[in-house]
């Protein structure tokens, strides 16, 4: 009798693992995403919410819709996608968890939609620890250095940087302090984890505007796809940086798409305005051979201009926020958490399956 009642018991038991393993093995709901929001200058832990021109739908997923305001700031990976015009600058807020950036995301970030983006920070106009992609929108990033000390200033500072799908960047980082460096996009390995692919520059069949004191693009490599160097003449990817056919380094780097025709000329105009949206003397984007409707999907502001330095100090982004610890490369790699339940819910399973098997010989 004793044996049937431990016999039973323990059917009970391994029933009990079995069912602890099944829940472990659908793995935390922490699918890819930010684990925090700063926007509009107040800090969100659950996506469900919203304010005037900003919507934080999924985890994943934020949405502009001509917003206009304080820095936006996110604790993991993010897509954002950019209805009509919207603009962030720099937060000053003491206790933010963002500083000296118009956009900081701690992870991956993917600019998308049919609308435009304009970010202004001191230090970087937009700060990404990993990859950034900009697919069919516009964005134009600007730094200035104030208040920065010993630093790198960058329109665009970012693990990498893809250009795709008919995308337009400005990006320009100019100052007058001699004690720091500037540039327009700066791609860097911040010691998250990035493989090879961190430092690289890929532009393909869109359009990118760099300016940088320094350098226009302080990168390690980089590729064209379907478009090619308007300036300097007989651009190509240098060592740390895109360099004119001397060897010098470029202080200003213009790409468009293969097949772009029209005149080299350029009218100024505000940061923001877009053309076709019945703003006067709207700007048309340096890069912009296409027509006028064109011009009104993707409007671009070029960026300011800097003068030429032949040298490169390659120097990391240093940020004020505190340091995170994410390591995906790419916004289709699980967090780093995500490997490590998925590993023990594996051991675990390996484990259960043992069990119920020695209860089966018994």
């Amino acid at each position: 009798m004793f044996a049937t009642a431990f016999h039973t018991s323990r059917h009970y038991i391994l029933l009990t693992v079995m069912a602890c393993l099944c829940v472990l093995l659908g793995g935390p709901s922490c699918a890819a995403g930010a684990d925090s929001l700063f926007i509009a200058g107040a800090t969100y832990y659950e996506p469900g919410v919203s304010g005037p021109g900003w919507a934080w739908t999924e985890v994943d997923h934020l949405e502009l819709t001509g917003y206009a305001g304080e820095a936006i700031g996110a604790d993991g990976d993010l897509v954002v996608t950019l209805v009509g015009q919207n603009s962030v600058i720099e937060t000053h807020a003491p206790d933010a968890d963002i500083s000296m950036s118009g956009m900081e995301v701690w992870g991956n970030l993917t600019l998308r939609g049919s609308g435009s983006l304009t970010a202004t920070g001191s230090q970087c106009g937009i700060h990404v620890a990993q990859a950034l992609v900009v697919d069919d929108c516009t964005v134009d990033a600007r730094a200035d250095g104030a208040g920065v000390v010993s630093q790198t200033v960058a329109g665009i500072a970012a693990g990498s940087l893809t250009v795709r799908g008919g995308g337009r960047v400005a990006a320009s980082g100019a100052g007058s302090d001699t004690g720091l460096r500037f540039y327009g996009v700066r791609l860097l390995d911040e010691g998250f984890g990035a493989e090879a692919a961190s430092e690289t520059l890929v532009v393909d069949a869109s359009w990118l505007d760099a300016t940088g004191t320094d350098a226009g693009v302080a990168c390690n490599r980089g590729s064209l796809v379907a478009a090619h160097f308007v300036t300097p003449a007989g651009g190509a990817f240098g060592v740390a940086s895109v360099v004119d056919v001397s060897g010098a380094v470029a202080p200003h780097v213009e790409i468009e798409p293969d097949g772009a025709t029209g005149p080299a000329g350029e009218t100024e105009s505000p940061v923001g305005e877009v053309p076709g949206d019945g703003v006067a003397g709207a700007d048309v984007d340096p890069a912009n051979r296409g027509a006028a409707a064109e011009q009104t999907t993707h409007p671009t502001v070029k960026p300011v201009a800097a003068s030429p330095k032949t040298t490169v100090t390659k120097t990391t982004v240093t940020k004020t926020t505190r340091p995170k610890s994410t390591m995906a490369t790419s916004p289709t790699l699980p967090k780093t958490g995500d490997s490590y339940w998925i590993a023990a819910s594996l051991t675990l399973f390996l484990l259960g399956t043992v069990l119920l098997n020695a209860a089966y010989r018994c």
